[in-house]
């Protein structure tokens, strides 16, 4: 069966902006399944239930737990791989002789749980940790330009770190959105006049970037550029 699993950030984006429901009709086109690790649920559910904020975006996101939309996935081979990934990448940059940390726990149980699964895809808005399993020299320099100071590589545990994670495709909630908008799921939105597309599009993008989606004002612009140009 096919799957594709959720990291906590591209559904916060999603409930954020008013459009967890998109997740029902995308999950049925699909014709497969959407897991959260337990972790995310933690992230999601349990955590924002248990103080003052975000409760209400924690409902919405059981209420599509409760429906099937998302299933939440926990085994004990997960949680060992997810640990084990958390302990490489957090011990693969060092500086001036402290290691980096640079991802958390349940992001790592999201790539668990898609290797474990054999899944089509992650969702992961973190700019971090997609650099980690894609581009790891980017991210290096990164890490020199935030913090100002040469960054030790530890070749070996990212090799480590690629090697579990060679085969996952990672997308983010960006991706989400334009595959919305492109299949008309999103035009209820749209209003009269030459401009609409263009307005809708630079909706859908400045809202996933807003609430933490990692992609550039120049990727925003380029990209409602391609959208607009197509649909005319």
């Amino acid at each position: 069966m096919k799957s594709i699993v959720f990291d906590a950030g591209p559904v916060i984006s999603l409930t954020t902006n008013n459009l967890l429901w998109l997740l029902d009709d995308m999950k049925e086109r699909f014709n497969g399944d959407f897991y959260i690790p337990e972790a995310v649920k933690g992230e999601l559910i349990d955590r924002p239930l248990a103080s003052k904020k975000f409760k209400f975006e924690a409902l919405q996101v059981g209420f599509r737990i409760r429906k099937g939309v998302l299933t939440v996935m926990e085994t004990p081979q997960i949680k060992a791989l997810a640990q084990e990934l958390l302990d490489l990448a957090n011990q693969a940059f060092k500086i001036k002789g402290n290691w980096i940390k640079i991802v958390h726990y349940a992001e790592m149980e999201a790539i668990a749980t898609a290797i474990i699964l054999n899944s089509s895809a992650v969702v992961i808005d973190e700019r971090t940790t997609k650099l980690l399993l894609e581009d790891t020299h980017a991210l290096a320099r990164m890490l020199e330009q935030n913090l100002g100071s040469k960054v030790y590589v530890d070749q070996r545990n990212l090799n480590k770190v690629k090697d579990w994670t060679k085969n996952i495709k990672i997308l983010r909630s960006v991706e989400l959105v334009l595959v919305a908008y492109e299949k008309g799921m999103l035009d209820k939105y749209l209003m009269e006049g030459p401009e609409s597309r263009r307005i809708l599009v630079e909706s859908l993008l400045w809202g996933v970037k807003i609430h933490g989606c990692a992609i550039s004002r120049r990727e925003i612009d380029q990209l409602v550029f391609l959208e607009t140009k197509r649909q005319q």
